[in-house]
């Protein structure tokens, strides 16, 4: 690898450090044994890693140029920004990826870009690398291209013929927040790229179901592993309410696969002109929190919602068990008689612990002794279940029991 390579590298692979939608699951399973290609997606040849924040750093994960004609107040590449440049080629990035995935240094690509010349122009020159590595390389890794909503349809529809998961940012919360810090960029555009992608991702399983029935119908397959989309937490002014229900009108709306959040950090020369914001990474934390309540554990939006207070979130302890201490109503619930659903609102217990105990009260009735094989955080459950050897009795309704919970307050620096 050449120097100049290694510069370019080291500036665009710190550049793509902002973008947080990149994880490989959910993909087609597909290998290159017994081809003349290269790479697989999934299998013992793969190691995913993950960063604690949940992010996956198994890919490289690089911009194609940080040049970017956009001028987003939140972003660090934006044309304004005094940050230095650098810009591949397909040909050096295609390079560059193979050779990384020969040395089993990544799975796959995650390839974003800032804007140059134009959208349809970046968007050209991002599926000519995706194309060339399978096409002209056999390649058979995984790749996840960040699409430009702004591009022409006809590039997207190339983009997810060849990429296994493509991602549309919806940036910020709400279309004032848009407006204000990216008017280049249109909530309304990017919707319409989302719902296209969508459609273009149902016809594609439709074309899979007849391939059952037809094995003559050989429809390509059109980004298998789905889209997501990523949204800047504490750029603008927005509610945690404000972002959870934008979240939910994604998934919902357009079946995304996952919604990440990133915490803002104020760039230096802007931070002037931003609101004060809770601290960025824990309240990307609780986010999250929040996110897995509505896909994994039957909450409903308006049920989260009503655990906020002035529309924020609790960020000394997390939204599941601050709902629980706003509708105290629902417990103590008996571990050996509720039912799923109530159970996943039990704090402290998760979707694998309650799997557990539905599975382990058909042998037996269950007591503390065995919820703490079962799960592993029988203390926080206490004021909120009985079993064969506990009842909580005035535990649940405690005035302070919030305090038990969080953390304890800290004395300040002075210095």
């Amino acid at each position: 690898m050449t120097k100049a390579l290694i510069n370019k590298l080291a500036i665009l692979a710190d550049a793509a450090k902002y973008d947080a939608s990149c994880a490989s699951s959910g993909t087609s399973k597909r290998d290159s044994l017994g081809t003349s290609g290269i790479g697989s997606t999934e299998g013992m040849g793969i190691c995913h890693a993950y960063a604690p924040d949940g992010r996956c750093i198994s890919l490289l994960k690089v911009l194609l140029t940080n040049f970017c004609i956009f001028d987003c107040r939140y972003c660090i590449n934006r044309s304004s920004s005094n940050v230095e440049r650098a810009r591949f080629t397909p040909a050096e990035l295609i390079k560059l990826t193979l050779d990384f995935y020969k040395r089993n240094y990544i799975e796959g690509l995650f390839l974003s870009s800032g804007i140059i010349r134009s959208p349809d122009y970046t968007m050209e020159q991002m599926v000519e690398v995706a194309r060339a590595l399978r096409e002209d390389h056999g390649f058979r890794g995984y790749i996840h291209l960040k699409t430009i909503a702004e591009a022409d349809p006809m590039l997207i529809e190339k983009a997810g013929l060849y990429a296994d998961r493509l991602s549309v940012n919806i940036e910020l919360p709400t279309q004032a927040g848009l407006s204000s810090f990216a008017p280049e960029k249109s909530e309304q555009t990017i919707r319409k790229t989302m719902s296209d992608v969508k459609i273009r991702i149902d016809e594609d399983k439709d074309n899979q179901r007849k391939r059952k029935i037809k094995p003559t119908n050989n429809a390509p397959r059109f980004a298998p592993g789905g889209q997501s989309t990523q949204m800047i937490v504490g750029a603008d002014g927005s509610s945690d309410a404000d972002i959870i229900t934008q979240s939910s009108s994604l998934y919902t709306g357009f079946k995304m696969r996952r919604v990440y959040y990133s915490a803002y950090s104020p760039i230096p020369d802007a931070s002037k002109d931003l609101p004060p914001s809770p601290p960025p990474l824990m309240r990307e934390h609780r986010l999250y929190q929040a996110d897995w309540l509505f896909r994994f554990y039957d909450f409903k939006t308006p049920e989260i919602l009503s655990a906020t207070h002035d529309g924020m979130l609790d960020l000394d302890i997390d939204p599941k068990l601050s709902w629980a201490l706003a509708h105290r109503e629902w417990f103590p619930v008996d571990v050996n008689r509720a039912p799923k659903h109530v159970l996943l609102r039990v704090p402290g217990l998760g979707t694998t612990g309650v799997s557990r105990i539905l599975s382990a009260r058909r042998m037996t009735r269950l007591g503390l002794d065995d919820l703490a094989k079962l799960t592993t955080s029988v203390k926080k459950c206490l004021p909120f279940i009985e079993a064969r050897d506990w009842t909580p009795g005035h535990l649940t309704d405690l005035a302070n029991l919030r305090a038990r919970y969080a953390p304890e307050p800290e004395q300040l620096c002075l210095i």
